[in-house]
């Protein structure tokens, strides 16, 4: 197989380690990739990584949760290798991303593509080979302006990411890369191959009439203040016909807005109540912006789907690997659709991790399942190109 997935739910970060290795280990790995429940030890988890795996190049994340071959799980440590023969990888660490300036991404790019021997307008000539994957601290607050970065210089081999997680406690977020975990930090990796792939981004939801709009923010701290010139807390709970009292993760997941991009809807998703009634998001909201309160279609079936179109669109499938934000996770928690959604994923092979935030192309999204299919096979040589 092109690519092999695993976890393990040892609770030894070292034992864990050798467990998914049994099962994703190859003669010749391009690149290795691995999600790590916050619970483990991380000094404990990146020795045994450099010590089982030397001489391979792994990168990946802390999480809010686990995707698997047995769907979602939490306290385990997941991942997939992606065989020498099918793929080439290089990947950048981005460090200080609280120093980061958007010139930074020409860069990094340019690195990138250095190392796989391409020039960019190589690339620009062969998309379909090439994809990029960002992983990046979920609490950093520079998603929008590192995504942006990069995929203005990436354009047009397409980019997904999502945003490291530490559990529901917020508190620290960690991207693993060179051997070490890693906070205010991001890896970006550039993978080629010539498997047939699909980078996608899906949701569940239809914007409604509910319409309101930001009259105070900051977008730096990701905050705002007022909506319709109220307080923005009551003014949001009236708006979804809930009392102030009630706001917390499972409502914000039940009641999300969106706003309209380029001529596509996207999830800003809320993630709690300050103390003086503003809201903080996942991602940056500026003032002016028109905000929609969506309305969810079935989370279990329209995922369900999704990735059959995924499957149908590529034959046969080697890997999906998914970026699922926790607020979906969340809804499907208080809508009784954990099992049914955790079901799906496993039917279709899926791997990967909860986020705190997705990044799709330019774009950082919340709320959303992101990431890319990878078909069975070699791309034949007479197939169209993707645009």
């Amino acid at each position: 197989m092109p690519a092999r997935q695993g976890f393990s739910a040892a609770s030894d970060p070292a034992m864990a380690v050798a467990e998914l290795l049994r099962q994703i280990d190859q003669p010749a790995m391009a690149l290795v990739i691995v999600f790590a429940s916050p619970s483990y030890d991380r000094a404990v988890l990146a020795e045994a990584i450099g010590r089982l795996m030397p001489g391979v190049v792994a990168i990946g994340c802390t999480t809010a949760g686990e995707i698997t071959s047995e769907g979602y799980r939490e306290n385990t440590l997941t991942g997939v290798s992606m065989g020498g023969a099918d793929y080439r990888a290089s990947i950048r660490l981005i460090a200080g991303l609280d120093r980061f300036r958007m010139e930074q991404g020409n860069l990094v790019v340019q690195e990138l593509f250095a190392d796989l021997g391409l020039a960019p307008l190589s690339v620009r000539a062969i998309p379909h080979q090439t994809f990029g994957m960002l992983l990046i601290d979920g609490l950093s607050r520079q998603e929008e302006m590192v995504v942006s970065s990069i995929s203005r210089f990436l354009d047009p081999v397409p980019l997904f990411g999502g945003s490291a997680g530490d559990g529901l406690d917020f508190g620290t977020t960690w991207v693993f890369a060179e051997g070490a975990f890693h906070t205010n930090a991001a890896v970006l990796a550039l993978i080629e191959t010539e498997c047939p792939f699909s980078v996608f981004k899906h949701d569940h939801f239809r914007p409604t009439e509910k319409k309101m709009v930001v009259t105070e923010a900051d977008p730096v701290r990701r905050l705002v203040m007022e909506i319709n010139a109220e307080p923005a807390a009551p003014a949001y709970a009236k708006m979804v016909g809930l009392d102030e009292r009630q706001l917390n993760p499972m409502t914000f997941a039940a009641y999300p807005v969106v706003v309209r991009v380029g001529g596509e809807y996207h999830v800003r998703s809320i993630q709690k109540v300050e103390a003086d009634g503003s809201l903080r998001f996942y991602c940056g909201i500026d003032e002016g912006l028109v905000l929609t309160v969506a309305d969810g279609d079935d989370i279990a079936r329209n995922l369900d789907a999704a990735l059959t179109r995924l499957a149908d669109e590529l034959g046969s499938l080697d890997l999906i690997l998914g970026f699922d934000c926790i607020l979906r996770r969340l809804e499907a928690e208080q809508k009784q659709k954990s099992l049914a959604v955790s079901q799906v994923l496993k039917r279709h092979g899926v791997v990967g991790f909860s986020t705190y935030g997705e990044q799709y192309r330019s774009m950082h999204v919340n709320q959303t399942f992101t990431g890319v299919a990878i078909g069975g096979g070699r791309r034949k040589a007479e197939e169209p190109r993707a645009p």
